[in-house]
C-alpha cells in the first residue's frame, strides 16, 4: 500500500511511524517444548521445539545434541517453528546397539517429519547433520522440503591418497585412511573421552568461552564412545560429491574461515549447486566449526534472511 495516500502532515507522518513500528516489531521467543517420536525400527528420538510458521527442522553435527541449538530455538522461534532433534544414540534419545549409518540417520529424520506431519521445511544441518540431508536428498528427493541449510561440511572427509592436491582441497578431506582409523581406534579405546576433549576443543576460536566448550563436550559425551566412533568411521567413507551437484532446492552454505573443515570446500559446495548462497564467517566473526553458538546474532540473521 502507497503511504503517500495516507501521510498529510507531520502529525499523519509520526503516527505512520509508529504504527510502523508496531507492526513490524518481533513476536517474543516461545519458550521450547520437549517431545519425543519412534522411529520404524523402535528407537525414541527427542526433540526441542518452540515458535510457529514455517518449519526450521535443525540437525546436529556427530555426537552432538538438540541442546546445542539452543541459540536458534530462542533467537528464531518468533517467527518461525523451530525443532532441533537428539539423533539416536545422540543427547537424550534412546542408544540402540545399531544404526549408527548416515543412511538410518536420514531415514530417521524422515520418520520424525512424516510423525509431526511437517512440510514445507527448511532442513539444516550442522556438520554431519548435512551429510544427513545429502542422504535424504538421495533417498526421498525434495519431499516435505522447501530449502536446505548446509553449516560447515565436507563433501568427503578421507582423501584418497591418489588425489591431486586440487581433489582434496575441494573435497576437504581432513583424513587419511591411516589418520582415520587411528582416531576411530582412540574414540572406542580407553582415552576416548581424552581423544573426544582434543577433538572438539579445536572447534572453537580462542575468544569462546572455556567454560561454553567444555559444556560442548559434555553433550558430546552423552553418546557412549562406542557409537560415536562407529558412526565417525561410517561418516568419513561416504563421498557425497555426486550427489551435491544434483540439489535443487534452494540452499544456503555457511562455513567458518578457521574452521576444521576448510572453507575453500564450502565454496566448491556453493558452486555445485546452482543459484545457491554462502557466508563464510570470519575469525573474528565466531568463523570456526560453531559459529551457531559464537556468533548467533549473525547466524540468525543470514537464516531469516535466506528463510524469509
Amino acid at each position: 500500500m502507497d503511504r503517500r495516500t495516507f501521510i498529510t502532515g507531520a502529525a499523519a507522518s509520526a503516527a505512520a511511524v509508529a504504527c510502523s513500528r508496531v507492526a513490524t516489531a518481533p513476536r517474543s521467543a516461545a519458550t521450547p517444548t520437549k517431545g519425543v517420536v519412534t522411529t520404524n525400527d523402535g528407537v525414541t528420538l527427542r526433540y526441542e521445539e518452540a515458535g510457529s510458521g514455517k518449519p526450521l527442522v535443525c540437525i546436529p553435527g556427530w555426537s552432538q545434541t538438540a541442546a546445542q541449538f539452543k541459540h536458534q530455538l530462542s533467537g528464531l522461534s518468533d517467527r518461525y517453528r523451530v525443532i532441533a532433534v537428539d539423533m539416536r544414540g545422540h543427547g537424550e534419545s534412546d542408544k540402540p546397539d545399531n544404526g549408527y549409518t548416515i543412511q538410518r540417520l536420514a531415514k530417521d529424520v524422515q520418520d520424525l517429519l512424516v510423525a509431526r506431519n511437517l512440510t514445507d521445511v527448511t532442513l539444516m544441518g550442522h556438520s554431519m547433520g548435512s551429510s544427513v540431508i545429502w542422504s535424504y536428498w538421495q533417498l526421498w528427493g525434495q519431499d516435505r522440503l522447501s530449502k536446505l541449510i548446509f553449516v560447515d561440511q565436507m563433501p568427503m572427509i578421507t582423501a584418497d591418497p591418489r588425489w591431486s592436491s586440487q581433489e582434496k582441497e575441494d573435497a576437504g578431506a581432513i583424513f587419511d585412511p591411516t589418520s582415520l582409523y587411528d582416531t576411530v581406534n582412540q574414540l572406542a579405546g580407553p582415552d576416548g573421552v581424552k581423544t573426544t576433549e582434543g577433538f572438539i576443543g579445536g572447534m572453537f576460536t580462542k575468544a569462546y568461552s572455556r567454560s561454553e566448550v567444555d559444556w560442548v563436550v559434555k553433550q558430546n559425551l552423552k553418546m557412549p564412545r562406542q557409537y560415536a566412533a562407529a558412526l565417525l568411521y561410517n561418516r568419513s567413507t561416504q563421498d557425497w560429491r555426486r550427489v551435491i551437484p544434483r540439489i535443487t532446492l534452494p540452499t544456503l552454505v555457511v562455513g567458518g574461515r578457521v574452521s576444521v573443515v576448510p572453507w575453500k570446500s564450502q565454496v566448491w559446495i556453493q558452486k555445485q549447486v546452482r543459484g545457491s548462497k554462502i557466508e563464510i564467517f570470519e575469525e573474528n566473526e565466531g568463523g570456526n566449526h560453531f559459529m551457531f553458538m559464537e556468533n548467533p546474532d549473525k547466524f540468525n540473521r543470514i537464516v531469516r534472511d535466506f528463510m524469509g
